[in-house]
């Protein structure tokens, strides 16, 4: 079944037909609640009178439901919903041009993917709450260029994680904000007579409404950003479970083995966290590239919008929920921290701030700490108390943390 059928005088060539039809099945329910909402707009104009109403309303709920097959005769879901609506569907278009009714059912798809993530962020990170407050004060090295800094604590290093993810939280809020309004009223491009009551919150130029993918590419950037820090994070876990860090263990219930070499436990969960972020950019600059030379107002390449997203939401799921329960089952080998943690010129900084407490020019200090260090002569201060990895710091962190993520 297509909805256009009436202008063309022939039966699509059947390699055309599979080729213009959309895969957007994921799209059944956002469609059926954006098709309510314009019945009630097609009601509130007597074009439907009550019966119809609540039989669409029915229709509609039975429908998103998932118990109505759809069939591979029709080119989309939006025409899928026509058909099993019956007699009735064949008023329920009026007034609307499937290039609003995708717009409607995509941002409405959008918002809850945003609020899924969102969600999953949370318990992601509430999971390294758990583990940084549980190890508050275990000590460990903090690195810069991959090389023993400064001496810090599992429970500030988890923290940084933690601030890492709030800032996705952040962009998926954006965006889901960007995919709230309703591009409902615009019809194909330039409207429709009919008196319809506008939308909530209705894009304000029916051409932009209708053409306007940014919601999709707000969603996929922040998708690609949570996966560069999840990846970040993969990278993390990947050194520490390694024998040459010996910082952590692997739980055996998320960790893979090897088919040859009996000895191994692998980080498959991490690398292909970290695999799956080149996949995330991928998808954002691909829906970029699609959209940047196209005129106004809808062009068919936008049925390249949904793919990308429906994957971006696939993967964002599998990959908190994975990295959730690998975090929960990781076991940390504190006494190989502490020996890395007891490396004297960890205090190196230490020792030169204790010189610019006596009097000594900070450069100077540098500068003799820095050849004492050279000529093997160091000798490491007692550890300064740091206010962000001592224990109360940590820990009062960890309480500030959760009181923000109790609003997700």
């Amino acid at each position: 079944m297509t909805l256009w059928a009436g202008r063309v005088g022939r039966e699509l060539d059947t390699a055309v037909a599979a080729f213009l039809r959309a895969d957007d099945a994921e799209l059944l329910p956002y469609d059926c609640e954006a098709t309510a909402i314009h019945a009630r707009r097609l009601h509130a104009v007597r074009i439907l009178d009550d019966a119809e109403l609540a039989e669409v309303e029915s229709r509609l709920a039975e429908i998103a439901s998932g118990s109505e097959p759809l069939s591979p005769d029709d080119e989309d879901v939006h025409t899928a919903i026509e058909r099993l609506l019956g007699e009735v569907g064949r008023k329920i278009h009026a007034g609307r041009s499937r290039n609003d009714q995708v717009a409607a059912a995509f941002r409405l798809y959008v918002a809850d993917a945003c609020a899924e993530a969102r969600s999953a962020i949370a318990t992601f990170s509430g999971a390294l709450l758990d583990r940084a407050e549980a190890d508050a004060e275990t000590p460990m090295p903090g690195y810069t260029h991959l090389q023993r800094a400064q001496p810090v604590t599992v429970g500030h290093h988890l923290l940084a994680w933690v601030e890492m993810l709030e800032r996705d939280l952040g962009r998926f809020a954006a965006a889901a904000d960007a995919a709230s309004a309703s591009p409902l009223g615009a019809g194909a491009l330039a409207g429709s007579t009919l008196p319809l009551p506008p939308p909530e919150r209705q894009l304000r130029n029916s051409l932009d409404a209708v053409a306007d993918r940014d919601f999709a590419l707000d969603y996929l950037y922040a998708v690609s950003m949570c996966f560069v820090h999840l990846s970040r994070i993969g990278e993390e876990l990947v050194l520490w479970t390694t024998a040459e860090f010996g910082f952590a263990t692997l739980g055996e219930d998320t960790a893979t083995g090897s088919s040859m070499m009996p000895q191994k436990l692998n980080p498959d969960v991490a690398e292909l966290v970290r695999g799956k972020a080149g996949s995330a950019i991928g998808r954002l600059t691909g829906l970029l590239a699609t959209v940047k030379g196209l005129p106004l107002a809808y062009n068919r390449d936008l049925q390249e919008d949904r793919s990308p997203v429906f994957a971006a939401r696939a993967d964002v799921a599998g990959a908190t929920a994975a990295l959730t329960a690998l975090v929960r089952s990781l076991k940390l080998d504190r006494e190989r921290l502490a020996e890395a943690t007891a490396d004297p010129q960890l205090l190196a900084t230490d020792a030169a701030e204790a010189l610019v407490q006596a009097g000594v020019p900070f450069r100077d200090a540098h500068e003799q700490v820095a050849v004492s260090v050279r000529d093997g002569s160091f000798e490491a201060p007692e550890p300064a108390m740091r206010p962000a990895p001592g224990p109360g710091g940590v820990r009062e962190a960890v309480a500030a943390a959760r009181s923000r993520l109790e609003s997700v």
